[in-house]
């Protein structure tokens, strides 16, 4: 489909250039090939005829540029408002105030019902003067809504999440208050030991939901210092360990010389943590975590390091490999947020590296990041 300048009488005015002196693709004098613009435009000339149609707005309206070029453009674009009034008419573009310059974005209906975003330009010759281009740009609301689904989804988790540890907390403090002399102390202990357990989850959900924020926004810092990831894995480990988990269930396998690795040691300790815990709860047998040099995931430098960790359970199922880092992902089992492994991703891509998922040697599920060194300028 090729779309052009319509040859339409009062298609094209005295301060536009012959049609076939425009570059190739250049339609109505833009400059540019509108083809190759995401959003839909349309443009009308001063009589209001539609001298160019792109394919984006095809797409969007399922109008075909060769019926629109050379029509008016009311009938061309016969777009509503919500409460049912013709758009053109109501804003009256060419008859309207002079001083206008244009319309801002807003949802309206093409016929049928369906929504789009509009927003118009007027091109005048000079301040107050009649208009002798009107530049229309169309952009569908399926990527808003589907944005917004997201939003409510996570508010609606989050929410959930929030309301069971709350709910505990506040029964027992005022069960605590209500009736303190009745308990014993291995009572109260029990009941403050649940309470302090439940303020650290509410805790993590609040620090969870920043971090989401951050990552959507692309705002989230990382703060680089020289990180012994090792000794970071190993610290995990420990703690596993020292909370009850077999010391010979882990096995850590630490690849040597490393290279000096500059990242942000809390993060990468979030990182670390959330994938051990996904291979001690949802995997079986040993967790192996494989710490290697290998080559860096960004260009210009020599060398990166990665993580490998892996477990000897049931594993990922292949129809699912696409969707663990998508938010809330739980895998066959039930339990947290499901936000873990999207904000993992998130850190990992913060700091320039990468991260895949597939199955591990033994059957179980192996997850793998690639981080690039990221060494000051003053110590290469």
């Amino acid at each position: 489909m090729t779309v052009g300048t319509s040859s339409a009488p009062g298609a094209q005015d005295a301060g536009s250039p012959p049609a076939e002196s425009r570059p190739p693709g250049d339609h109505a004098g833009l400059g540019i090939d509108p083809d190759q613009l995401p959003d839909g435009l349309v443009v009308a000339d001063e009589q209001g005829s539609v001298i160019c149609f792109n394919a984006a707005a095809e797409r969007i309206t399922a109008v075909r540029a060769r019926d629109a070029l050379g029509q008016r453009l009311e009938k061309a674009l016969p777009l509503e408002d919500l409460e049912g009034r013709r758009w053109w008419q109501l804003t009256d573009p060419y008859g309207g105030l002079a001083i206008r310059v244009g319309q801002p974005e807003r949802n309206l209906l093409l016929p049928g019902g369906r929504e789009v975003l509009v927003s118009a330009r007027y091109v005048r010759s000079r301040p107050t003067g009649p208009v002798r281009r009107l530049v229309v740009t169309l952009r569908d609301t399926e990527a808003r809504r589907r944005t917004e689904r997201s939003h409510a989804e996570l508010i609606a988790t989050v929410a959930h999440e929030l309301r069971s540890p709350l709910t505990s907390v506040k029964g027992f403090t005022a069960t605590l208050l209500a009736k303190w002399e009745r308990f014993t102390d291995d009572q109260k202990r029990l009941m403050l030991e649940t309470v302090d357990a439940d303020a650290d989850r509410v805790t993590r959900l609040i620090a969870e939901l920043l971090d989401i924020s951050r990552i959507d926004s692309g705002r989230l810092e990382v703060r680089r210092q020289p990180v012994d990831i090792g000794a970071a894995v190993g610290r995990h480990i420990q703690a596993y360990v020292a909370a009850g988990q077999p010391a010979d269930r882990f096995l850590l396998r630490v690849q040597q010389p490393l290279p000096d690795l500059w990242a942000d040691p809390d993060k990468i300790d979030q990182v670390l943590s959330n994938l051990l815990e996904n291979a001690v709860r949802h995997g079986e047998g040993t967790v192996t975590i494989d710490v290697t040099a290998t080559a860096s995931p960004r260009e210009g430098e020599d060398t990166g390091t990665s993580v490998t960790v892996s477990d000897e359970g049931p594993g990922i199922p292949e129809e699912s490999m696409n969707r663990v880092f998508t938010r809330f992902w739980r895998g066959s089992k039930r339990g947290g947020t499901g936000l873990g492994l999207y904000i993992v991703k998130g850190i990992v891509e913060a700091h320039g590296g990468t991260i895949t998922v597939g199955r591990a040697p033994g059957a179980g599920a192996e997850f793998r990041f690639t981080l690039p060194v990221s060494a000051p300028a003053y110590l290469a």
